[in-house]
């Protein structure tokens, strides 16, 4: 189980991250890109998931591609997860008071991965 501030102190401890917002959200960048945010779910999300609509905080990472995005949620569902709103961009969602904080970890990295510029990411 994580919290908020566990996001914060993961994504801030990856070079060059910075706090900042999107869409009036908490959000952290690398290089001006965001790659992991606060995701409120709004009423159509609601409504598309149900039953299934976490009730605490979200989170969105960027994914490498879709297919990415597919094996994510179906190997770590219903933790990771999409909606519509999301369909042809390379995000997941993530219900953070149900991840376990090692995958939450490995997710926020990849996504700082998949943002940063190439020179922060070259060895």
């Amino acid at each position: 189980m994580a919290a908020l501030t566990d996001v914060e102190r993961i994504a801030l401890a990856l070079p060059k991250a910075e706090a900042g917002t999107w869409f009036g959200n908490r959000a952290w960048k690398v290089g001006g890109k965001t790659f992991v945010w606060d995701r409120p779910l709004g009423a159509k999300d609601e409504a598309e998931l149900g039953d299934a609509a976490p009730e605490g905080p979200i989170v969105g990472v960027r994914v490498e591609d879709e297919l990415a995005k597919d094996v994510l949620c179906e190997n770590e569902g219903p933790v990771v997860f999409t909606i519509s709103h999301f369909r042809n961009f390379d995000a997941v969602l993530i219900d953070i008071e149900k991840i376990e904080e090692d995958l939450l970890e490995d997710l926020i990295a990849e996504s700082w991965r998949v943002m940063a510029p190439p020179a922060l990411t070259s060895d």
